[in-house]
């Protein structure tokens, strides 16, 4: 009953730290996570054990890691020498904690990486002004009239209108050409590496 009771609080750990760390919940703390799973244990113990739980996690996730590649990560880890390691129990309560939760957790990752608010849409058209609407005003260029929506997650769309005259057009162009040609260099630095 020891080892199924030592598993249930690896569990209620591994879960707990997901909640504050993945999940914003503020509410469970350390010292909670402590005297709810582990009263028994020291302070200076449990920290550790905390500490090195949250690394492990934070690792696994940031990896993203799929079944293959958690197996190989955690016996690596089961094999280190010196405490740094996991026994095997605590690699079992990893794999069964990532198996449930991986989903979860990676929806947290990638919401957390959103930039808000975001482009939800874009519209654009050129007008002309033609001599009938112009009365005696003096002859003007293609208009650009481009209308982007904007929006937070869950919240209602944002309308900008934007206008642009032939030159605005052909600066945002040369700044878009500048930004691809600095992303072309970037990704071609990146392929030798």
């Amino acid at each position: 009953m020891a080892q199924a009771e030592a598993a249930r609080c690896l569990s209620g750990l591994l879960n707990g730290i997901a909640q504050s760390v993945y999940y914003g919940n503020g509410d469970v703390t350390e010292e909670l996570l402590r005297s709810e799973f582990y009263p028994e244990v020291s302070r200076d113990e449990f920290r550790a054990l905390h500490e090195k739980m949250r690394g492990l996690l934070k690792s696994i996730a940031a990896a993203d890691m799929d079944h293959a590649q958690l197996e190989a990560f955690l016996t690596a880890q089961t094999r280190r020498q010196g405490g740094g390691g996991v026994s095997a129990d605590q690699a079992a309560a990893l794999t069964r904690f990532w198996k449930s939760q991986r989903g979860r957790v990676r929806e947290s990752l990638l919401a957390g990486s959103r930039w808000e608010p975001s482009l939800r849409g874009l519209t654009w058209r050129v007008d002309l002004q033609t001599a009938a609407s112009r009365g005696d005003a003096a002859p003007r260029g293609p208009v650009a009239l481009m209308e982007l929506e904007l929006g937070r997650t869950g919240q209602d769309s944002e309308f900008v209108c934007l206008e642009f005259g032939e030159a605005q057009v052909n600066q945002a162009l040369k700044t878009m050409a500048d930004v691809r040609r600095s992303i072309d260099g970037l990704a071609r630095g990146s392929e030798g590496v």
